[in-house]
C-alpha cells in the first residue's frame, strides 16, 4: 500500500514515551501511518486543523484543555471527524461523555495493541468500536443519572471534603440550596450518604483524583 492510501492518525497523549510507543504500533501497520503527535488538548486541536487526520486518537487526561474538551472542539468544527479515545479512565460516565462528544471508539490503555489497531480500522470504515468491557460498563450506567452543571459543581466540592456551609460560600448560594442539590446528587447516584457519593463519583468517572 502506498503512503497516499494509508489512514493517517493523529496521536494525542501527554506522556512522550506513551506517544512514541503508540506511534510505533501504528506505523508498523501496512495500512496506517502517524501524521502527528500532540501532548495537550490545545496542540491536538491545532494539529487537527493543520493536518486533517483520518482518525484522531485522544487521551482524556491532558494538561490544560482536557481530551474531552478537545474532542468537543474538533467535532464541533468538523462533525465528520473520526475520533477514538485511548485512556486509563474506565468509568461509565467517562465513556458516556466521550461518546456524547462524538468519539466513535473507546479503548482502555491496559488492553492489547490488537484492540487498538482493530479500533482504528473499524472507525476508519465509519463503524463504532466498543470492546466488551467498555460496552458492559456503559450498559451498567444508571438511567437518568445525569447531573446538572450546578450539581456537578456541588459534587466536586463534596469530593474535596467541603461542608455544606463551605460549598454555599464557594458557589454563593444558600446552605438550604446546597442541601437540595446534595439530596438530588445522592438520589441520582443511588447512594445514601456523602461518602458513598464521592466513592461512586470516583468509580464512575464523575470525579478524578
Amino acid at each position: 500500500m502506498t503512503a497516499a492510501n494509508k489512514s493517517t492518525v493523529l496521536v494525542v497523549d501527554d506522556h512522550p514515551i506513551m506517544r512514541l510507543g503508540i506511534a510505533a504500533i501504528i506505523d508498523a501497520q501496512p495500512d496506517m501511518t502517524v501524521c502527528g503527535q500532540a501532548g495537550s488538548g490545545e496542540d491536538a486541536v491545532r494539529m487537527f486543523r493543520e493536518r486533517r487526520p483520518d482518525i484522531t486518537l485522544m487521551d482524556l487526561r491532558l494538561p490544560g484543555m482536557s481530551g474531552l474538551e478537545a474532542l468537543r472542539v474538533i467535532r464541533g468544527e468538523d462533525p465528520s471527524a473520526r475520533c477514538v479515545v485511548l485512556t486509563t479512565y474506565e468509568g461509565d460516565e467517562d465513556i458516556h461523555q466521550a461518546l456524547a462528544a462524538g468519539a466513535a471508539g473507546y479503548i482502555i490503555k491496559a488492553m492489547s495493541h490488537d484492540a487498538l489497531v482493530n479500533a482504528l480500522r473499524r472507525v476508519r470504515k465509519g463503524e463504532r468500536f466498543l470492546p466488551p468491557p467498555v460496552a458492559r460498563s456503559l450498559a451498567a450506567r444508571t438511567p437518568n443519572s445525569d447531573l446538572s452543571p450546578r450539581e456537578r459543581e456541588v459534587l466536586s466540592l463534596m469530593a474535596r471534603g467541603k461542608s455544606n456551609k463551605e460549598i454555599a460560600s464557594a458557589l454563593r448560594i444558600t446552605e438550604a440550596t446546597v442541601k437540595c442539590h446534595v439530596s438530588v446528587v445522592l438520589e441520582r447516584l443511588g447512594v445514601s450518604d456523602r461518602t458513598q457519593a464521592v466513592i461512586a463519583a470516583l468509580q464512575r468517572g464523575l470525579e478524578h483524583l
